[in-house]
């Protein structure tokens, strides 16, 4: 038997038509399928994709468990999204309305940046920019880590 597999974040929204057209602008989305609830009028699940990245979206529903971050104070979940051009991506979603966690900058071999997007959901933009060993990203993470927690102790003093 020859299984495919995919694994295909759900990511529940208060809003999610307005989620859904904050995606396409930042992340350049293109929406695949919607389902509407007629009743409610509400977004019960839309598929997008971005590249060939896929993902869902629906509209919170805590009757199903499905909260959205901001009704569960965060969330714990980070997405990430490598793409060839990390600024220009950088630029458009934070012009789209998404909030700069940490700003643009290059971390063991990839210029990376994190966004929280208007809904709750949390992305790691990151985009290849030398090619690293394990060993020599292992060596590069340890001196970073060694160089944050002097910097810790120095603040506590």
């Amino acid at each position: 038997m020859n299984l495919k597999h995919r694994l295909v974040p759900l990511l529940v929204a208060k809003g999610a038509a307005q989620a859904i057209d904050f995606y396409e602008r930042g992340f350049g989305a293109r929406e695949l399928v919607r389902y509407v609830n007629s009743r409610r009028d509400t977004i019960d699940h839309a598929d997008l994709c971005i590249g060939d990245a896929t993902f869902s979206v629906t509209e919170e529903a805590p009757a199903w468990n499905s909260n959205a971050p901001p009704t569960l104070g965060g969330s714990p979940v980070v997405l990430q999204l490598e793409v060839d051009d990390v600024r220009v991506l950088f630029d458009r979603v934070c012009s789209a309305g998404a909030m700069v966690v940490f700003p643009l900058q290059e971390f063991c071999g990839e210029l990376m940046c994190r966004v929280r997007d208007p809904y709750g959901h949390l992305w790691i933009l990151r985009q290849r920019v030398e090619e690293l060993s394990v060993e020599e990203i292992r060596k590069r993470r340890d001196a970073f880590a060694a160089q944050a927690a002097a910097k810790t102790r120095k603040m506590q003093e």
